[in-house]
């Protein structure tokens, strides 16, 4: 097992804080072939001060064979999670509570309570997440398919954190086996089949054991004895089988039997060992511990960088690339809302949204000091999008921060699904139907359309993919058609349903108007598909976009004709019945 012992516990990622687990299972016990490697580890937070006495305990004394319960020791009462001397000495916390009911259902590992409360955890199913920290796995518990648990493991930075608020170290006792039966065990050279090595962490022991085909130790016989009583009248209503078994009473008889099967070698590996894993030396998230600054962000021409230690007062703005927008709202927990056309806020965790701005060049603008005081995990995600200032400062980010006049001018991302769900409401009024059909997946859809999809060409045409599942493909065709009903043998798709049936109200002209840029949206949708480069001009000019533009920009025109084109049927509905 050299290459379990090299392994600490203090250098992972992830640390085990109870372990029942069965790593592999080969084959049947006895036989040739027959593997099995298991692992177990219990684990008890330990104030430092209590280091060495606990230090002194093992595997007997805090591994898998304890459960948890609350119990009264003298007349006092212990709580569960506290791990004391036999003596009654305080000396740990349980941060793992194992919690047995019977042989049938199987036992409840539960995360310490304190442990999760302090962290802000939020259990999912079988995970502990925190939102603070944008939904990050902090604890994990893996289960069997019959549901009984085998290892709950925590995040080595949050566990060490804890720790170091509490003063705590852990302290973890382990066991490890492998056994393996092979046909030949020639390959082993221990002195007397069995060899012993001992450090101050760790003891290991290897065996090797002759047994017959099926596991019985080899050559060797099992006495069986067979014993009943005789003093007993089985046709008594009540029998009675009381009294003390005598040679009277008692009829017995023994023999031998011997094992049999072919000669086979089980070789067998234990490791016990225990592991003592220290806390940070900060803690900030449960203390607020302040830590140096580790994020920078370019603050000029030249490239320069600075920290929040100069840019929380500085006055300045920062430059990002657009898609930082992407990598921070469409994170779980994120969110984009808009303020005007070309300003809004953006969050990748509740209750840190950040005021941005657009400039000429689409480059994302912010004041820096609204940045640089985020948690610092949230500043990471920004800085790996920070470019140097270019294009100036978004005209109407100043115009609010700088002037306190917001621009009066509005984001057709806010509009797509309100003007959608007028139409709807509209038409149920004016026609006795509903134009659109009431999709689960055009909810998830619609807060992901917006201009920073279209960061690339591809990222355009994925947009425009999703606006037309919005709104072509989600078109009631049937229920407009018991009004507007096609020739016979002529069928029209969605949009010409819809074009049909304005036209029945406004004319053809006026309705080939309106529709051009729903029809042109749905056209693009194949520009992936690589549409012609003739077609794809007409189908950016039905969306009166200016393809010279950066794709950010040409992402805005698109929504600004789909949405207008959606507040024109919105017109068309509002005067169904109005005569003149």
């Amino acid at each position: 097992m050299a290459d379990i012992r090299r392994r600490k516990l203090k250098s992972s990622v992830w640390i085990p804080l109870r372990a029942v687990q069965e790593l592999e299972k080969i084959g049947r016990y006895g036989y040739l072939g027959y593997r099995k490697e298991f692992f177990g580890m219990g684990t008890v937070a330990v104030p430092v001060g209590q280091k060495d006495p606990v230090s002194k305990l093992g595997w007997e004394d805090i591994g898998i064979s304890h459960n948890h319960s609350g119990f009264c020791d003298n007349g006092k009462y212990v709580t569960a999670d506290v791990f004391d001397d036999y003596d009654g000495t305080y000396l740990g916390t349980h941060l793992v509570l194992d919690q047995h009911f019977n042989s049938v259902d199987p036992s409840e590992w539960h995360l310490n309570q304190d442990f999760v409360t302090a962290l802000g955890l939020k259990r999912e199913k079988d995970v502990w997440v925190r939102p603070n920290e944008g939904y990050i796995d902090v604890a994990r518990l893996h289960k069997r398919a019959d549901g009984r648990p085998i290892l709950l493991e925590v995040r080595a930075e949050h566990l060490k954190d804890y720790l170091c608020a509490r003063n705590m170290g852990l302290y973890t006792t382990s066991y490890r086996s492998r056994d393996v039966v092979t046909g030949d065990a020639s390959f082993i050279s221990w002195e007397n089949r069995c060899s012993q090595d001992k450090t101050q962490t760790d003891c290991w022991e290897g065996r090797v054991a002759d047994i017959h085909e099926g596991g019985h130790p080899y050559g060797e016989k099992v006495a069986v004895i067979h014993a009943s009583r005789t003093d007993v009248d089985e046709s008594d209503d009540i029998p009675d089988i009381s009294g003390i078994p005598t040679d009277q009473n008692i009829k017995s008889s023994s023999w031998e039997k011997a094992f049999e099967g072919r000669k086979l070698f089980l070789v067998m590996g234990q490791l016990w060992g225990n592991e003592w894993i220290e806390p940070a030396k900060t803690s900030p998230r449960l203390r607020s511990d302040k830590l140096p600054p580790s994020v920078f962000f370019i603050v000029d021409e030249q490239g320069s960088k600075e920290t929040k230690e100069t840019l929380a007062d500085s006055g300045r703005w920062l430059w990002f690339k657009p898609d930082v927008i992407m990598a921070l709202a469409h994170r779980r927990g994120g969110s984009l809302v808009w303020y005007t056309q070309d300003t809004g806020s953006v969050s990748c965790s509740l209750d840190c949204s950040v005021h941005f701005g657009i400039n000429r060049l689409s480059l994302v603008n912010v004041y820096a000091k609204d940045v640089v005081l985020l948690p610092e995990w949230q500043q990471r995600i920004w800085a790996g999008h920070n470019v140097g200032p270019e294009g100036g400062v978004s005209e109407e980010l100043l115009a609010s921060q700088v002037r306190a006049q917001p621009a009066l001018t509005q984001a057709p991302e806010e509009f797509l699904k309100e003007g959608i769900e007028l139409i709807n409401v509209l038409s149920q009024k004016q026609l006795n139907i509903s134009v659109f059909g009431d999709h689960e997946f055009v909810r998830e859809l619609l807060p992901r359309i917006h201009r920073f999809r279209a960061v690339d060409n591809p990222g355009l045409y994925s947009l425009a993919k999703d606006v037309a599942r919005v709104t072509a493909d989600n078109l009631d065709t049937a229920a407009m058609q018991t009004i507007v009903v096609p020739p016979k043998g002529t069928e029209w798709g969605s949009l010409k349903t819809l074009e049909n049936l304005l036209a029945s109200k406004i004319g053809g002209d006026a309705a080939r108007s309106v529709m051009s840029a729903l029809v042109g949206v749905y056209e693009l949708r194949h520009a992936d598909a690589h549409l012609p480069s003739s077609e794809l001009d007409e189908t950016m000019a039905l969306l009166k976009v200016d393809r010279s533009l950066p794709t950010i920009f040409q992402g805005y025109q698109l929504l600004h004709a789909c949405v207008s084109s959606i507040f024109e049927v919105v017109e068309v509905l509002q005067g169904w019945h109005k005569t003149g």
